[in-house]
């Protein structure tokens, strides 16, 4: 009896080990590529700088000046980037979401990501740290709300407005491809305004490598067997005709949809409506929903919905008393369809040549007036979010992330060894205005199983909005 069990414990303190010595491979091979990372950026903002000074009439000892001013900030930077971030130095000031339960590989993937994209199509992360109990993701504000909220508010868009939004996630959706990552969450909700109306695309925490050779695949051929899709059902998810059952109106469909969308955003319970092979479909139900009022394969019920989404051929259609361009009806159907012949599958090319977007100039589409600009008053204005309970804050104590952590590491801290980041215009900011970081949103995920609160706060009390996630 004692050999077994001193062969199990053998077993086990070996499995950690093996955890252990991957963990330090794993934290070795980011920190040199994040060093060269580094040292690349660094360059890049060198030149920069140096080719607008070339440009310039600024005179030769000044452009002297002005480059040793940049390698000042550059030493700083290096030297802030060791300091401890910790919620201390942040001040709460509500809730603005609520997502569903935070996992490992999910707030892993998320920060990757994140750190790695830089583009104005996506949110900014600020910040990345953690304590003895939470993960926190501090990133952007954009006061402009979600276009989930949007679309609550207008019922539907007008075709100008929805080509610009759609048009801006094509844009969003083709930078995470090309640092070869998808996104696999593309929903309304995670489409963000900011103040002038821009969109940016938020919430990676499902994004996969694109080279990942594991992703599950959905058989449209697939014999769904479940007790709860095997009555009759119309194409808009009520019961069928020959049941003795009048079929609902696009205007009652609507209403309908926005009556349970609603309590969806209230809950942790997310929607299959966006359900996607890939996210090109998505961004047609998106598009659907934005010019209908509603999801194109929406329900009463999820397995419903999945079960349309499988049978799209039979239950994609238009409204008859809904007035759409028949170039948007054109994209809309080659966005959902098979991977075959749908539009961009190709390259985003593809979608950017479709008639539907004749007249749109992407190269400066994030340059020109928004579709829509929200109403938004002053940087920590949240009128354009939901509201939620407010929950207590997390418990302070500077016990940030860094070698100082000397307690014992369990194989779940393993998971987040070098999960520490710090942006360079976040830090230089805080060095030159100490107190006015002008950051936006802060997404928190318990650990424990309590869901995760978007929560907003400030940096020192007086900077503009943060938006940060917490996760045990």
């Amino acid at each position: 009896m004692e050999e077994g069990v001193k062969g199990d414990d053998e077993v086990q303190g070996s499995s950690l080990t093996m955890e252990k010595v991957a963990a330090a491979k794993q934290f070795i091979e980011n920190h040199y590529k994040t060093q060269m990372k580094n040292i690349q950026e660094r360059k890049e903002r060198r030149w920069i700088l140096e080719r607008k000074l070339a440009s310039s009439d600024v005179p030769k000892e000044e452009q002297i000046n002005l480059i040793k001013d940049l390698e000042r900030k550059e030493t700083e930077f290096m030297r802030l980037k060791r300091n401890k971030i910790c919620v201390d130095d942040f001040e709460l000031l509500t809730i603005i979401g609520r997502g569903a339960f935070g996992e490992v590989e999910h707030v892993r993937a998320e920060r990757n990501l994140l750190a790695e994209v830089a583009s104005h199509c996506i949110v900014k992360l600020y910040y990345s740290f953690q304590d003895t109990e939470y993960l926190y993701l501090i990133m952007e504000y954009l006061p402009g709300g979600d276009m989930m909220t949007l679309l609550m508010r207008e019922d539907t868009l007008k075709e100008n407005v929805a080509k610009f939004y759609i048009a801006q996630s094509v844009l969003a959706i083709d930078s995470i491809h090309k640092h070869n990552y998808i996104h696999r969450d593309i929903k309304p909700d995670n489409l963000l305004l900011d103040k002038n109306g821009h969109m940016k695309l938020s919430d990676f925490g499902l994004c996969k490598p694109l080279d990942c050779r594991t992703l599950s695949t959905l058989n449209e051929n697939e014999t769904m067997v479940d007790e709860n899709i095997r009555e009759p059902m119309d194409i808009d998810g009520f019961p069928d005709a020959e049941s003795g059952h009048r079929w609902k109106s696009a205007h009652e469909q609507l209403q309908h949809w926005q009556m349970n969308r609603r309590k969806l955003a209230f809950s942790t319970v997310g929607t299959p409506d966006y359900i996607a092979p890939e996210v090109l479909w998505s961004l047609g139900a998106i598009m659907y929903e934005m010019l209908v009022g509603y999801p194109p394969f929406y329900s009463d019920d999820p397995i419903t919905t999945c079960r349309k989404i499988v049978h799209w051929r039979n239950h994609l259609r238009f409204p008859e008393d809904t007035m759409l361009s028949p170039e948007a009806k054109d994209l809309i159907c080659r966005l959902l369809c098979d991977v075959e012949h749908r539009l961009g599958t190709c390259g985003p090319d593809q979608i950017k040549s479709h008639p539907w977007f004749n007249g749109i100039v992407w190269d400066e589409l994030y340059e020109m007036e928004a579709a829509f600009k929200p109403e938004v008053n002053g940087e920590l204005d949240t009128q354009n979010f939901m509201k939620f309970d407010e929950l207590n804050p997390p418990s302070s104590g500077r016990t940030g992330s860094g070698t100082s952590r000397k307690q014992q590491l369990t194989p779940k801290d393993l998971n987040f060894v070098g999960y520490t980041y710090k942006n360079f215009d976040a830090v230089k900011a805080l060095r030159d205005n100490p107190g006015e970081l002008k950051m936006d949103d802060y997404t928190r995920k318990p650990r424990g199983g309590n869901g995760s609160d978007i929560e907003m706060l400030t940096a020192g009390g007086d900077a503009a909005a943060a938006a940060a996630a917490m996760l045990p």
